[in-house]
């Protein structure tokens, strides 16, 4: 085989790490064409493998494309499905009542048994009451802005009074429906809150919360009932907040302008507190009030509470001259653990005017003072055993005079002890039973038994 001599140089050049080492002996021709045959042949398994990875990298970038397309269009789908839920959802919320989900529906409601003996006064009473039933309507606007109501039906029926007794007629009825609260309430200027409407003012202990299940004794305390007109609601304008949370936690106020008392200022009713309350049903607003509170709950457990209230004229000008009335009253309450306490006091002074007739007489007769006070600690526990829930003890030490101005008239003020206990089931319903010892100015002995519910 004849072979050129200039191509047999050049393979001789690329087969330098094929040939690592020639003889001195220069290799013959059938040598030099076996070493050609062999880099020859792999040439052409380079070139094959080269063309074989051309040809899946032609492939890949084919495959890339093709899922580049399809990632495209499964996002232009899941687009498309987006925008359909959306408009979905849009749809369904503008069918549906959109405000149920902010509406809340609460309430509670007591029923009690009372068996008293008045010896003084040769009277019993020996009566079922289905005392409140009360039911709870709220609504949020938005995220600053509510609305709370509560009505209540007071002693089950209502009926027409036709002026005859209870016992002779089937119209005249004990019962009332009363609207206690519906009012604005809007968070403003940060820890801030403003009220307008009708609303209970924030004085006392029960006359924010007075939920069976919140407190002892089947009825509410004579201070807060007498003294302290619970519940005492008004209609006017309200702020609350906290008044330095930064430095003072827990310490927050109530400043409230509203409509007031109109008491009597003749008969056995004349300038008695309770009696003068209007629960704003057409009720003149020739002289508004004004109350204020501070109340304190940075440690744990401990609340701590003043307020004061001053009206122009507590008669609502019903009477020849203004009668101007102002109220202070402070409280606190305890929870420790297992240990409880209450404690309140109230004042009111009726200052000038002429004296009024009748029987009670008038602020010159005593009641231009009228004074309370109580004491109640008790004791709370888990029950074991078949019984559930828990446990509360208590007693109650209390006096309370509206004839309080005329330390003469000493028979006015009434002192009783209360002693009996709470029984859970669950912390939203509540048994009651309590003794009652009365002396002085009143003398209903006997005891009561209660049965008490809340939900929210």
């Amino acid at each position: 085989m004849r072979v050129r001599r200039g191509a047999c140089v050049v393979w001789i050049g690329l087969l330098g790490t094929a040939v690592p080492a020639l003889s001195a002996t220069p290799p013959t021709t059938e040598q030099m064409w076996a070493v050609i045959q062999q880099q020859q042949k792999t040439i052409e398994e380079l070139k094959a493998r080269l063309e074989s990875t051309e040809q899946s990298a032609r492939a890949a970038g084919q495959k890339a494309e093709t899922a580049g397309k399809q990632a495209e269009a499964a996002g232009q789908q899941a687009a498309e499905a987006s925008e359909q839920v959306e408009e979905s959802v849009s749809a369904a919320e503008a069918k549906a009542p959109s405000w149920t989900g902010r509406t809340r529906i609460g309430g509670y409601g007591e029923l009690h048994y009372n068996n008293w003996r008045n010896d003084t006064a040769n009277t019993t009473k020996d009566e079922v009451d289905f005392h409140r039933f009360v039911i709870f309507l709220g609504h949020q606007f938005n995220d600053r802005i509510r609305f709370h109501s509560e009505i209540e039906i007071e002693h089950a029926l209502i009926g027409d009074d036709d002026g005859s007794s209870f016992a002779g007629s089937q119209n005249n009825k004990p019962g009332e429906l009363e609207l206690e609260q519906a009012y604005i309430e809007a968070d403003v200027f940060g820890h801030h809150r403003l009220r307008a409407g009708l609303q209970i003012l924030p004085i006392g202990i029960l006359n924010e919360t007075h939920e069976p299940a919140t407190f002892y004794g089947v009825e509410r305390n004579l201070v807060e009932s007498s003294i302290l007109p619970t519940t005492w609601w008004e209609a006017g304008l309200g702020m609350s907040g906290e008044v330095w949370p930064e430095r003072l936690p827990g310490l927050g106020y109530d400043l409230v302008v509203h409509s007031g008392l109109q008491t009597a200022t003749t008969g056995g009713n004349a300038f008695r507190v309770r009696q003068g309350r209007q629960k704003v049903a057409e009720a003149p607003a020739n002289d508004m009030a004004f109350t204020g509170r501070l109340k304190y709950t940075g440690l744990p457990g401990i609340e701590v509470g003043v307020a004061g209230q001053y009206q122009a004229d507590i008669t609502g000008s019903g009477f020849a001259e203004d009668i101007p009335a102002s109220l202070v009253e402070a409280h606190t309450v305890i929870r420790k653990g297992p240990f409880g306490l209450r404690a309140l006091v109230a004042r009111w002074d009726l200052a000038g005017g002429p004296a009024a007739t009748g029987p009670a007489g008038g602020p010159s007769d005593g009641r231009d003072v009228q004074f309370g006070w109580y004491l109640e600690p008790s004791w709370k526990f888990d029950l074991v055993g078949p019984l559930p829930g828990a446990i509360g003890i208590f007693g109650r030490y209390s006096e309370t005079d509206n004839n309080a101005g005329d330390q003469s008239l000493a028979a006015t003020r009434i002192e009783r002890w209360d002693v009996g206990f709470n029984w859970w089931p669950h912390e939203d319903v509540v048994f009651k039973f309590d003794y009652q010892d009365e002396h002085n100015g009143s003398d209903n002995d006997g005891f009561n038994l209660g049965i008490g519910y809340q939900f929210f």
